[in-house]
């Protein structure tokens, strides 16, 4: 089976709630050596933005997205490891405090993000779902991060990451640390208007923002 076939299975899988075959996947892709940031972006992201199509046009319902979003962890939880040993090898471009905010508990594309910027060499603390947004800033403190990455996937909770931002200013640690910010209801816009150093639509674009920012 070649390449293409598998990542069509992969997209596949997720999308019909397989869980199984998504996991058989993820190993097999693992023993051929594939690239595993293809892996996911070209096959199970692909999958999980399809199954985001279906629910917004109402072809699939609550107990279709929630199997496909386990299908994904499942998926995501076979390839981290090799995704973390990647970060080890890999010299850091930087540390990320990463999580989704307050009042919010979405975590499918934060935690992509997370496994995204870790595979390609940046130092990342993923603090969850659901992170009081002073924990933030503090934690960015604690480990002396260059990043903040927010992500919000309701409207009542994006807000929080125009918060974060100003108490960052308020203890007068922007603009070192840089924030970037990600969700449903964002985009370039409202990280303007926030005054957000990014904005990433998905992983890989929130890994390049980051990159760049990183080089200066």
């Amino acid at each position: 089976m070649n390449k293409e076939d598998i990542l069509a299975r992969m997209e596949k899988a997720i999308i019909e709630g397989h869980k199984q075959e998504a996991e058989t996947l993820a190993r097999e892709a693992l023993e051929e050596k594939m690239d595993l940031l293809e892996v996911i972006e070209k096959g199970y992201v692909r999958g999980i933005q399809k199954v985001g199509d279906l629910w917004e046009r109402g072809d699939y319902f609550l107990p279709e997205l929630i199997t496909s979003a386990e299908c994904m962890k499942a998926a995501m939880s076979i390839l981290q490891p090799e995704l973390e040993k990647a970060q080890l090898r890999a010299q850091s471009r930087g540390k990320v405090i990463i999580g989704t905010v307050e009042g919010d508990i979405h975590d499918i594309g934060k935690n992509l993000v997370a496994s995204m910027l870790a595979a390609n060499g940046f130092d990342v603390l993923d603090l969850g779902s659901d992170v009081k947004l002073e924990t933030f800033v503090e934690k960015a403190e604690e480990e002396n991060a260059d990043f903040i990455c927010l992500s919000a996937l309701l409207t009542t909770t994006m807000l929080g990451q125009k918060r974060v931002i100003e108490i960052l200013k308020e203890k007068n640690l922007s603009p070192r640390i840089k924030v970037l910010v990600g969700g449903a209801p964002a985009n370039q816009k409202w990280a303007e208007d926030i005054g957000a150093d990014g904005y990433g639509e998905n992983a890989m674009k929130a890994v390049k923002v980051a990159q760049d920012i990183s080089r200066g």
